[in-house]
């Protein structure tokens, strides 16, 4: 038995399955594992549609002001039932040839994908459940899929975003130029929680399926920063709620870094989940952030104003004093014609008239400071936006000039020698006063290695082995050096680690996958089956591992159960390229086995 590995396509968290190709010398008598009955494309009614629960009205009876102005912000709109704040439009994206247009019908939002073609034809449409994203600068939305013989429902993101200031849609980031419709993005609970509220846990065999809603309340709700406001009401008010202002530093500037810092790897410390943080936490005890040392791109991201704050000269001047509320008030925004003298009021808190500056003859004809000191600039990651740059320097540097400082650990801003070990673009720095174990550390290189960073992936191996030796290793730690191993050919130890990793994460579809392939490979057909079995019925949207165990039931003679297995990927990703061309020809990664 022989078997050949492709590209490895992870997530931020590292759950996705290698892609790997199954390919069989000998046709051996499998038995047919799972369920045979079919699987429907749901169908919503708008009686069928959830019902969003609203208990920040309780804080309104004695928060009027502040509920009135919140409800109008961002963060309050972030998400929400589609049919509430549809956006309809329709756009053609050339690479793929599909044309997708956003409509309403009864109360109910659609998504139609549509291509036509003779060799590689689409007509796909789902029912949008939910929107996320205010609409200052997009929005997507939230899409289900049935799971057979189950209640629960897998969640997928639509592959189109509205982007307000284009007034048009477009591929969702970083699939500008797919060639196929991307109509298996999973929901992730961990992107979830920056967008709404009481955010549900998904099941262990699969990242996204939920077993009821993915999240009970819209937007981003008063208990997100201020905590569970459950003895503040029972006491009518008796029983403070959080004093953020009166944290320390760390965990005041928590409130907002949940979902306000992402970094160039983050990695969540052993059993703890950024859905499940709470305000007054610390959120280095919860995930540890990571930033190429010496990279541009990093300060360019979307959501890199944190870090950005942190190379600033404000910071640099006034340290733990300056945070993200010494100039943004969370509970209301300024109108359009007021932002520029609100922001300007914010400078001047600071920057008052002195021997050296003169607020009223400083650039008397441009009075947005943002417009020199933090200029807008198109963002690394999202195509289409752009991202005010908050490294506040008394003369702003574009990118590729010289560079800003880099270094973004409290300890070291102002340490130049430190900046300067960090030559390569592959060294990583924690951001803020976050201090990494082993784990963390070896978690990020590897996630940097999955991209072919040959560095990156030695580094990652060291650190993760010497993490199993101090004994801090956990399902995660073997997961990954499962893979790194597999991925290098180490046969041995990539067995070994994943065994590991299944002790205590039995239904990880990751390591499932992974292991089904490697006992195709070794000519161990049954367990092959067994674990990729399991992977199919938990989470039937891993398409490779589908397409592997359907490609290893043709090739055993079962031509019925590889024909359901295809058909029942498309279901769950149906514009699928390897998918179609095996079902259509029996043609799967260099492999051949015709289903009919």
């Amino acid at each position: 038995m022989s078997i050949s590995n492709s590209a490895a396509t992870r997530t931020r968290s590292s759950t996705r399955s290698l892609q790997c190709a199954v390919l069989f010398l000998l046709v051996l008598l499998l038995v047919s594992i799972g369920f045979r009955r079919g699987v429907s494309k749901p169908v919503h009614a708008a009686s069928d549609l959830p019902h969003l629960q609203e208990p920040d009205r309780a804080c309104a009876s004695c928060h009027a002001a502040i509920y009135r102005t919140y409800e109008q912000t961002s963060m309050a709109r972030g998400s929400g039932l589609a049919s509430e704040a549809l956006q309809t439009g329709s756009f053609r994206h050339a690479p793929s040839g599909v044309t997708y247009t956003v409509s309403q019908k009864d109360g109910v939002a659609h998504l139609r994908s549509v291509r036509e073609s003779e060799t590689a034809p689409l007509d796909e449409t789902d029912s949008l459940v939910y929107y996320i994203g205010s609409g200052k600068h997009g929005r997507t939305y939230l899409f289900s899929r049935s799971l057979p013989d189950a209640d629960a429902r897998l969640w997928y993101e639509a592959p189109v975003n509205w982007y307000t200031r284009r007034a048009a849609y477009g591929m969702a980031p970083a699939y500008d130029n797919a060639v196929s419709a991307p109509l298996a993005l999973p929901t992730d609970a961990n992107c979830l929680h920056c967008h709404a509220t009481a955010v549900q846990q998904p099941q262990a065999a699969a990242p996204n399926v939920f077993a009821g809603p993915p999240f009970l309340q819209a937007g981003v709700g008063c208990s997100a920063c201020h905590g569970d406001p459950a003895a503040h009401l029972q006491s009518k008010g008796k029983t403070p709620m959080l004093r953020i202002h009166q944290l320390v530093p760390a965990k005041r500037d928590s409130v907002c870094l949940q979902c306000h810092l992402e970094g160039d790897a983050m990695v969540q410390r052993a059993g703890k989940s950024l859905s499940t943080f709470q305000p007054g936490d610390d959120l280095s005890d919860t995930a540890v952030y990571f930033v190429k040392a010496s990279s541009e791109l990093s300060q360019r991201r979307a959501s890199s104003q944190y870090e950005g704050m942190l190379r600033s000269a404000c910071r640099r001047a006034v340290g733990d004093r300056m945070t993200c509320t010494t100039c943004h008030d969370p509970h209301s925004q300024p109108a359009p014609e007021e932002r520029v003298a609100f922001y300007r009021g914010k400078c001047l808190q600071c920057h008052a008239d002195s021997a050296s500056f003169h607020a009223a003859t400083h650039h008397p004809e441009q009075q947005d400071c943002a417009v020199c000191h933090m200029p807008s600039r198109a963002t690394s990651d999202i195509s289409h936006e752009q991202n005010v740059d908050h490294d506040i320097e008394a003369k702003p540097r574009s990118f590729g000039s010289a560079r800003k400082p880099a270094v973004l650990t409290l300890n070291s801003l102002d340490t130049p020698a430190v900046a300067s070990a960090f030559a390569h673009t592959t060294d990583l720095v924690p951001v803020g006063s976050a201090e990494p174990t082993d784990r963390e550390r070896g978690l990020a290189y590897a996630q940097l290695a999955v991209h072919g960073d040959q560095g990156s992936q030695t580094r990652a191996v060291s650190l993760l082995h010497k993490a199993e030796f101090l004994h801090q290793a956990d399902a995660v730690v073997h997961e990954q050096l499962g893979y790194l191993a597999q991925l290098g050919g180490g046969r041995a130890a990539a067995l070994q680690e994943y065994g590991e990793a299944l002790k205590s994460a039995p239904a990880n579809p990751t390591v499932l996958t992974n292991l089904g392939v490697m006992e195709a490979q070794a000519g161990d057909l049954p367990a092959a089956v067994r674990h990729l079995g399991t992977v199919s019925v938990n989470d039937p949207g891993q398409t490779s591992a589908m397409l592997d165990l359907a490609m290893l039931q043709c090739r055993s003679g079962n031509a019925a159960e590889a024909k359901r297995l295809l058909k029942q990927a498309l279901v769950y990703n149906p514009d699928s390229p390897q998918a179609r061309a095996f079902q259509q020809s029996g043609d799967y990664a260099g492999m051949h086995c015709k289903v009919y």
